[in-house]
């Protein structure tokens, strides 16, 4: 079923942002970022963080990604603002669902941010987008990407992620 992309009635303000930003409760995907971490740091193509850190890919446009991938050589401190992704990822919920898939994800696709995935956990599925999809890849098996930069893929096996995320 496709969602209608609607053009939001109300461009937030910076001060507004980090307002929500401030008030949201912590929900850092420390599953995927600790297999991300460690990818990334083993291709020295970069570095991968948690929620909160700053993206502003456009003036007055700020988003903070669950999990993001920034190139290397992008940033000197963790306090620095995001110019440039290599991959941004978001766990929907279902307050966040329709701003991560028909706000966000267009975002990241003009800017060409080469991987933005869409986590739902509820379906076990992740959504693939890269910045020329029309439509997303529905991934439940098998996550591979791979950075231009890298020697070999980053792969994840969908299921055993979700099983292994599941609280006990």
């Amino acid at each position: 079923m496709a969602m209608p992309a609607h053009a939001p009635t109300h461009r937030w303000t910076e001060e507004e942002f980090y307002a929500a930003r401030d008030a949201a409760p912590a929900g850092e995907r420390w599953e995927l970022f600790v297999r991300l971490h460690a990818y990334v740091r083993e291709q020295r193509i970069g570095t991968a963080y948690c929620a909160p850190l700053d993206v502003k890919l456009e003036p007055g446009l700020v988003m903070q990604p669950d999990v993001l991938v920034v190139p290397a050589g992008h940033l000197r401190q963790h306090d620095d603002i995001v110019r440039a992704l290599l991959l941004a990822a978001e766990v929907i919920s279902p307050s966040s669902a329709r701003f991560d898939r028909v706000i966000k994800r267009p975002r990241y696709q003009r800017h060409k941010v080469s991987e933005y995935c869409v986590i739902d956990q509820e379906a076990e599925t992740f959504e693939r987008w890269q910045p020329a999809d029309e439509r997303p890849a529905i991934l439940s098996e098998r996550l591979t990407w791979h950075p231009s930069a890298a020697a070999v893929p980053f792969e994840l096996d969908i299921p055993a992620f979700f099983r292994e995320a599941k609280p006990l």
